[in-house]
């Protein structure tokens, strides 16, 4: 779990870098309407697994018991794993994001997720998937 987690990082890091993911084709996502949850695929390329991360501005609540040098951004997971909270120091919002209105689908590659006024629940196509709020998180 925690190789998935220090992947994410390392991809998302690497996403951040560029402000319209032009650098990496293929990273699409969304935004819910409250602006709160954001969240973006990055495909499977150059070796990397195709993953999703979902980032919550207001803060991971609550956070995880592990220890965290930087902040917990939000949740993510591979196309065929089970989700984990995300330590990293990034974001993977982008303002090309579409908001994805409250009760619709969100469906690219591996991964399908809902938003709703409540949060966002994602799933992969392996059966695993999270919940993401502004008041609880759970995978």
């Amino acid at each position: 779990m925690a190789r998935v987690v220090s992947l994410v990082a390392l991809l998302a890091l690497t996403v951040g870098i560029s402000s319209s993911g032009a650098a990496f084709p293929g990273f699409v996502g969304f935004r819910t309407p409250s602006k709160n949850i954001v969240c973006g695929r990055l495909p499977a390329q150059y070796g990397s697994p195709e993953v999703l991360r979902c980032d919550i501005f207001s803060g991971l609540r609550p956070e995880p018991r592990r220890p965290c040098e930087l902040d917990w951004t939000g949740v993510a997971m591979r196309a065929n794993r089970r989700a984990g909270a995300v330590c990293a120091g990034d974001t993977v919002s982008d303002p090309s994001f579409s908001v994805l209105p409250y009760g619709r689908t969100w469906s690219r590659g591996s991964f399908t997720c809902l938003s709703t006024r409540v949060g966002v629940s994602c799933a992969n196509r392996a059966g695993y998937g999270f919940f993401l709020s502004r008041e609880s998180w759970h995978v």
